[in-house]
């Protein structure tokens, strides 16, 4: 899975200066810009401000707090100007996401207070999209960028919406700016960066749908693999979460998680949750690794983590996963990570259960 960041920005922000630029002798200060309470022009210099804003973030790691800076346009700026500092600093947005390391966060608060780079990357393309639309929406212009562009941002950072046919219409519904047939109206809406746990020797990085997509079809995911690529219980997993992506029923907090090894950044293999926990607030739980993996502590470790994580929440009160009886290594692993066996022969395969209660 190449790393396409840095081009959809680009190119997000080519065909929203293309089109702006048709129209930049018309008046952008009166006319608002579609639902929001912003003028065009106001609209137009958010799109630059959230661009540099997103890089900053990434060149400076910032893990606290945004970087306290903005752009403030001189005096005497006109409308070709503001699209020019539009064009710039896209560019240095997409510059910075070259050179960050995959693995890099940085803060952003909704909702786990950090993105990776293509969370950035997804927030700054839906940025353009989004305001692009609004201000060619004030102006009375049409509007509609590649569906791929739209398709990245709903797959990055909107995992939690049932994806349509028209991936710019569901991008628009669930934004807040138009319709959708049998889908009830959106009046409040976030999106939603991935979960990254740590540890001491690992990450726990969020897996968002494209990922996801990915990794079922037999590619990397994005991650670079230990041995070469995931177990397939991995990519078992990754096509459970899909399905549940695409029936509208996913909940990226209790998804997929790949297991990245922080001294080299090597993907060792997944751990996450068959979905989201039931009435009683029992979720299941799985995992695997790599063959290289295997021996050194790291599922112990990974599991410990996610089922703390878990258990401190309102919603799930108990964890419960399966062994085949034969796995000794995987029931040692389990038996560290503080779960108790509380059945057998589950199901066909005859398999051991066991429950790890908060």
């Amino acid at each position: 899975m190449r790393a396409m960041g840095g081009e959809r920005v680009e190119e997000a922000v080519a065909g929203a200066v293309a089109l702006l630029r048709t129209a930049t002798g018309r008046d952008w200060d009166g006319p608002r810009a579609g639902r929001l309470e912003w003028s065009c022009r106001y609209a137009a210099e958010h799109i630059a401000g959230c661009l540099i804003a997103y890089a900053g973030q990434l060149a400076s790691r910032a893990q606290n707090a945004w970087v306290p800076f903005e752009i403030t346009p001189d005096d005497g700026t006109d409308n070709e100007d503001v699209l020019q500092v539009v064009e710039t600093t896209g560019a240095l947005f997409a510059a910075t996401y070259r050179t960050t390391p995959r693995e890099a966060r940085a803060f952003h608060p909704f909702p786990f207070r950090s993105a990776n780079r293509d969370g950035f990357a997804a927030m700054g393309v839906a940025e353009v999209l989004l305001h692009t639309h609004d201000i060619a929406e004030g102006l009375g212009l049409p509007y509609e960028p590649p569906a791929e562009l739209a398709a990245y941002v709903l797959t990055g950072i909107f995992p939690h919406v049932r994806p349509g046919p028209d991936h710019w219409r569901t991008l628009l519904w669930a934004t807040g700016r138009g319709e959708l047939p049998g889908r009830a109206p959106v009046a409040e809406w976030r999106w939603t960066n991935t979960l990254a746990l740590p540890t001491d020797r690992l990450t726990l990085q969020g897996v968002t749908p494209a990922a996801a997509a990915d990794l079922a079809a037999g590619d990397d995911g994005g991650f670079e693999w230990l041995g070469g690529g995931p177990f397939e219980g991995t990519r078992e997993a990754a096509t459970m979460m899909l399905k549940a992506y695409e029936a509208g029923v996913h909940r990226p907090e209790f998804g997929l998680f790949v297991l990245v090894r922080r001294e080299d950044a090597l993907a060792l293999g997944a751990m996450g949750f068959h979905g989201a926990p039931d009435e009683e607030g029992r979720a299941v739980i799985g995992y695997d690794l790599v063959a290289g993996a295997r021996g050194h502590g790291y599922a112990t470790e990974a599991l410990r983590a996610l089922a703390r994580w878990a258990l401190a929440r309102d919603d799930v009160r108990s964890l419960f996963a399966t062994v085949d009886r034969d796995n000794a290594p995987s029931r040692a692993v389990i038996g560290r990570a503080g779960f108790t066996q509380v059945s057998e022969d589950v199901g066909d395969e005859g398999l051991l259960a066991y429950e790890l209660r908060g």
